[in-house]
């Protein structure tokens, strides 16, 4: 995620003041300039990263605590309960809890990040060093963001079992080992409907369906070279012309079967969320350094929210201040931003996966 502010005059005359040895006048500025780039990161965490497009956000005022009442999102189709997916501690472990049709208390947890440079960079109106500082701030943010939010995702579909089932059994294996075809995806579309149905009591009354589908470098190479081999196992099927060329010239189709395709570095054999997954599997079989896992996600039911406490003042989800601590002789100036949210899972039946 990159971040560039404009090279105003107005703009390098507050970065100056930031650099002022008048600690009255730098003071100033720099509470002006963190009050400004607040909402602005803001706006940018929204746009950043994966888990943006699959977790819905549920504003809270800040020193509230968060709930949500379950009977609002789930059709009960004659259960009594539900199980959810939370994180208590960001960075911990994620676990599920069986829940009634109630307003359930979410746990929240505080995102922070601090950068600092010399303030002769401000003096000197040095706009790109005051951006680095603010894009360094925000990435780790972001980054701690998509960890905490993908962790539910994968405990979930680790632990996801339908109605009447004693093991989880929401992930199938591909039809030809190590390799991703278009059978694999329809049989991953067929699991969303099944699913759907045995939670409802045999019957379906919704539209719901694949939407989203989450896959590695690897995995999306393969999708871009269906423009020019054959697909399948020993059938080796080709594609009509039309999709052949729709997948050529876009240099890797965005969907397919009206299902979006995202390619997603931290999946692959050894990549970061193979390993998370692979930690939650449980008794599944699953090999981090040889299997790979294709996450879909039936993003149209809202099954995965994200509570984010908002500042009553600003209105913003996001938080920045002067990073009080340095002293004069120092020469150093800096901020600290941070957000408090909470991820959850609330309905299983948006999530399958399939190991490659």
């Amino acid at each position: 995620m990159k971040i560039k502010l404009k090279n105003t005059p107005e703009q390098v005359e507050l970065v100056k003041a930031m650099g002022s040895r008048d600690l009255t006048v730098a003071r100033e500025a720099t509470e002006a300039f963190a009050a400004f780039i607040g909402p602005v990161v803001s706006k940018v965490l929204m746009q950043a990263g994966t888990a943006s497009a699959i977790y819905s956000d549920a504003p809270y005022d800040e020193d509230d605590n968060p709930s949500l009442p379950l009977d609002l999102w789930h059709d009960q189709g004659g259960q009594d309960y539900v199980t959810v997916w939370s994180q208590n501690v960001a960075g911990g472990l994620p676990s599920s809890a069986v829940e009634g049709f109630s307003e359930l208390k979410v746990s929240t947890y505080r995102l922070d990040a601090a950068v600092s440079f010399l303030k002769r960079y401000a003096r000197r109106g040095r706009i790109d060093v005051v951006s680095k500082a603010v894009e360094r701030m925000s990435n780790e943010v972001l980054v701690k963001q998509e960890r905490n939010a993908w962790a539910v995702v994968l405990k979930a579909l680790a632990e996801a079992k339908t109605v009447g089932s004693a093991t989880p059994n929401h992930i199938v294996s591909a039809s030809t080992p190590g390799t991703f075809n278009l059978g694999d995806l329809n049989t991953l579309m067929t699991l969303v409907k099944r699913i759907n149905t045995s939670y409802a009591g045999g019957t379906t009354s919704d539209s719901y369906g694949l939407t989203d589908l989450f896959v590695s470098p690897e995995v999306k190479a393969e999708i871009r070279a269906f423009a020019y081999n054959p697909i399948g196992g020993s059938t080796k099927t080709d594609l009509p012309a039309g999709v052949r060329e729709e997948i050529y010239r876009g240099a890797g189709t965005e969907s397919l079967y009206g299902v979006t395709i995202h390619e997603l570095v931290e999946l692959g054999v050894n990549a970061k969320y193979n390993a998370l997954f692979s930690a939650f599997k449980g008794s599944y079989t699953f090999n981090a350094g040889a299997d790979e896992l294709a996450i879909g996600l039936d993003l149209s039911k809202e099954a995965f929210i994200r509570p984010i406490a908002r500042n009553a003042d600003s209105g913003s989800t996001f938080s920045v201040l002067p990073d009080d601590q340095f002293a004069g002789r120092s020469e150093k100036t800096g901020f600290y931003g941070s957000l408090e949210e909470g991820r959850v899972c609330i309905d299983a039946r948006a999530i399958v996966g399939i190991k490659i």
